[in-house]
């Protein structure tokens, strides 16, 4: 919709306003200056340049005070009314900005067995916070059009430039399965018995079970059924039901491991390059909504380090 312009020309100089409203208020320039943190000069100042652009006086002087002339009493209703007018569309901003969701990009895995059971949690912390939790980004990378804050995992730190990253998890491979396809491996298993047994790899890291067993000093060459799924959920749900070992890459099987329905048949672990984190663009950090979701983030990630450890 077109707008008339507004011709600034015939207005007063706006930042000497708030020492004329003070003073007004208070008809006191003493009392102005130590509201606004000024100097007693500095708003004899600013009421100076607002009189001499209206061509009137603001103020008279009574003894050691002041009170305000007619013009300066016709002249302060405007100056209070536009003040609280900007008060409101501040205030205005502010509310669209909180009632605005938070977007949250992380992957299906992250999401199920670690973010989305720590959110509820979260929101409860910050009644005041909305979340959109998306789970649907076809790449791995951070998609910072369409989120403002991914748990994500980065093989190379993010540009420094250009995004803000807290590290939290070390990008670690370890072996899960159930307790009954362990029952079936030998009494203590080796490395190379895997691969006598069904494993189940995720098509984005299908090099993952190479760098696993090449770090044990055993060559990758399963006898046994090799799947490959798309998500490392469905490839847990495999070990979950006994059907395949999964090679997990993150703490998303803590509660299975402690509570028995996964176990780890070999105790070896290979360390990959990059890790997991949260990001975020760099001018979006001291963003308020922001901060509070990363920081609050990474302190549950310390404390499932911290159990992990």
């Amino acid at each position: 919709m077109s707008q008339t312009r507004i011709d600034l020309h015939r207005l007063p100089p706006l930042k000497a306003l708030k020492g004329f409203e003070a003073a007004t208020r208070r008809q006191s320039i003493r009392d102005a200056a130590d509201e606004l943190c000024l100097t007693h000069p500095a708003i004899s100042h600013q009421v100076q340049l607002i009189e001499d652009a209206l061509g009137v006086d603001l103020f008279a002087q009574e003894g050691r005070h002041i009170i305000s002339t007619e013009q300066g009493r016709v002249f302060y209703p405007y100056v209070r009314a536009a003040f609280e007018s900007l008060i409101e569309g501040v205030e205005a901003v502010h509310r669209s900005a909180t009632d605005k969701p938070l977007r949250v990009q992380t992957y299906v895995t992250a999401s199920i067995r670690w973010l989305a059971r720590r959110v509820p949690h979260f929101l409860a912390d910050h009644p005041g916070m909305k979340l959109t939790l998306s789970t649907c980004a076809v790449e791995w990378e951070f998609d910072e059009v369409h989120a403002d804050v991914g748990l994500v995992y980065c093989e190379t730190l993010p540009d420094p430039a250009r995004f803000h990253w807290i590290p939290l998890f070390d990008y670690s491979l370890l072996t899960v399965c159930s307790p009954q396809l362990l029952a079936r491996m030998p009494r203590k298993p080796m490395v190379e018995d895997l691969l006598e047994q069904p494993l189940v790899a995720v098509y984005t890291e299908v090099r993952n079970w190479n760098s696993w067993f090449e770090s044990a000093g055993v060559g990758f060459d399963p006898s046994s059924p090799y799947l490959v799924v798309d998500t490392l959920a469905v490839a847990l749900e495999m070990a979950l039901d006994g059907e395949a070992i999964a090679l997990v890459n993150g703490p998303f099987v803590g509660s299975d491991l402690a509570a028995g329905r996964l176990v780890m048949p070999v105790d070896h672990r290979t360390r990959c390059p990059g890790g997991w984190g949260l990001i975020c663009r760099k001018e979006m950090r001291e963003n308020l909504r922001v901060r509070t979701f990363m920081d609050w983030v990474a302190a549950n990630a310390a404390e499932t380090v911290a159990t992990r450890a």
